[in-house]
C-alpha cells in the first residue's frame, strides 16, 4: 500500500519512525512518503518536507510566517494528488494538519490520526472538523478516549503511548562512559537541562534555567541539545564551567540524571518514563501568553500532571518561572520526601500509559481502516 505520513517537530519525527517501521514490518512492500526528520528517513520512504522548514512556535510567529505557511499547504495538496496513496497519516501538528485533512477528506482520500490534536485543551470546537475530515483517530492518552467517546461520541483507538516504546527499545547507558565520553564530572550528579527544541523556546527558557547553576555547585548542569539546532547556537550558554552540553542524546542523558529542569511539553513525560524528579518550566512571549491562557482551559499544562489528574511535579508558569521559585522547588526533588513522591507517582503513570506496542498497535489499525 501507499502511505502519506506528516509530522511537523521533533516528537512527532520520533513517533512518525517508529509507525513507519511497524507499518514496514506489517507490509513490507509499503510505500511511504512523508513529511518529517531526520528518524523517519532512516526507517525509509521518501522525505518530502523537513519539519526544520516549519517549525513555527507561538501566535505571533504563526502570524508572521502565515505566507510560507500557506504555500507549504498547497504544496502538500499538489505532493498528494501526484502520489495518490491508499491512506494519509496524520501526526499531531494540528494546525497544519487539519486544514490538509478537510481538503483530502473531499478530495475521496482515506484519513488516519495518529496521535490526537489537543482539542481537549483548546478550540475543542474542532471536533466537528474531526468528526467530518478524520476516517479513524488513534489516541495516545488515556484519558482522551473518555473525552472522544464519552463527551463527543466519536469512537476513537487508545493504542497506548509510543514513548514506552521508544524508551524501553534503546540500549542500555552506561553511567561512567557516557559522562568519559561527554567530558562530564566522573563524581558530580548530573541535573538535565531540558529546554526545547525551537529556538524562541530555547533562547527564553535557557537563562533562566541556568540562573540557579551558582547555587548548586555540588551538582553539574548539562543541556540537552535539540537536533534541530546546532552547536553553534548554544555557545552563549556555555561559559559557567559547570554547564556542560550533549546534543541529540536526550534519552542518554535523563538515564544517568538525578534531577531535570523540563519546558512543558512530550519532555515531561519522557523525564517521567526515566524515573527522573522534575521541575517544569515554561515561559511563552506575552502576547502569545496572553492569547493562551485564555482559550486553554486545563489545570495544568505537564502531561504528567493531566494523566495523573493532580500535581505530581511543579509547574512554574510565566510569571511564576523566576529564579527563586526554580531554586526553591529545585532543592525540594534533590533529596527528601517531595523526591521520593514523584518517583512513585511514576510508576503509577506508567501503568495509566498502557504498556508496550503502541506503534504496532496503530499501524495494524491503519492497515486494517485502509
Amino acid at each position: 500500500m501507499k502511505y502519506y505520513i506528516i509530522a511537523g517537530e521533533a516528537s512527532g519525527d520520533l513517533h512518525g519512525s517508529n509507525l513507519m517501521k511497524a507499518l514496514i514490518t506489517k507490509d513490507p512492500n509499503a510505500d511511504i512518503r512523508f513529511w518529517g526528520g531526520d528518524l523517519m528517513q532512516k526507517a525509509g520512504g521518501t522525505l518530502v518536507k523537513h519539519y526544520k522548514e516549519m517549525a513555527f512556535m507561538g501566535f505571533l510567529e504563526v502570524l508572521i510566517n502565515l505566507g510560507t505557511i500557506a504555500k507549504a499547504i498547497k504544496f502538500c495538496k499538489v505532493d498528494i494528488e501526484k502520489f495518490q496513496p491508499d491512506v494519509i497519516v496524520f501526526i499531531d501538528y494540528s494546525g497544519f494538519n487539519l486544514r490538509i485533512a478537510k481538503w483530502a477528506k473531499e478530495n475521496g482520500f482515506r484519513t488516519n490520526y495518529f496521535i490526537s490534536p489537543q482539542i481537549w485543551a483548546s478550540r475543542e470546537g474542532r471536533i466537528k472538523d474531526i468528526k467530518r475530515d478524520i476516517d479513524a483517530m488513534h489516541v495516545i492518552l488515556p484519558f482522551e478516549k473518555e473525552f472522544y467517546e464519552k463527551k463527543h461520541n466519536y469512537p476513537v483507538n487508545f493504542v497506548g503511548h509510543p514513548l514506552i516504546d521508544a524508551i524501553e527499545g534503546r540500549d542500555s547507558v552506561d553511567d561512567q562512559q557516557f559522562r568519559k565520553d561527554n567530558n562530564l564530572d566522573p563524581d558530580k550528579l548530573i541535573i538535565a537541562l531540558l529546554p526545547g527544541s525551537r529556538k524562541q523556546e530555547v533562547q527564553k527558557m535557557l537563562n533562566l534555567m541556568l540562573s540557579v547553576v551558582k547555587d548548586f555547585t555540588a551538582y553539574q548542569f548539562v543541556i540537552a541539545g535539540a537536533p534541530s539546532l546546532n552547536h553553534d547556537f548554544y555557545e552563549p550558554f556555555l561559559k559557567n564551567p559547570n554547564v556542560n552540553f550533549v546534543t541529540n542524546k536526550t534519552y542518554d542523558l535523563l538515564s544517568v540524571s538525578h534531577a531535570a529542569l523540563v519546558t512543558s511539553g512530550t519532555a515531561t513525560l519522557e523525564t517521567a518514563i526515566f524515573k527522573v524528579p522534575q521541575v517544569v518550566c515554561y515561559k511563552a512571549n506575552w502576547l502569545s501568553y496572553q492569547i493562551a491562557k485564555r482559550i486553554i482551559t486545563l489545570e495544568y499544562i505537564s502531561l504528567v500532571n493531566l494523566i495523573m489528574k493532580k500535581e505530581v511535579v511543579k509547574e512554574l508558569i510565566q510569571n511564576d518561572l523566576t529564579t527563586h521559585n526554580i531554586r526553591t522547588e529545585l532543592t525540594k526533588i534533590l533529596e527528601g520526601p517531595a523526591r521520593i513522591d514523584q518517583i512513585k507517582a511514576y510508576d503509577e503513570l506508567e501503568k495509566k500509559l498502557g504498556g508496550k506496542g503502541a506503534s504496532k498497535n496503530a499501524a495494524a489499525l491503519i492497515i486494517e481502516n485502509v
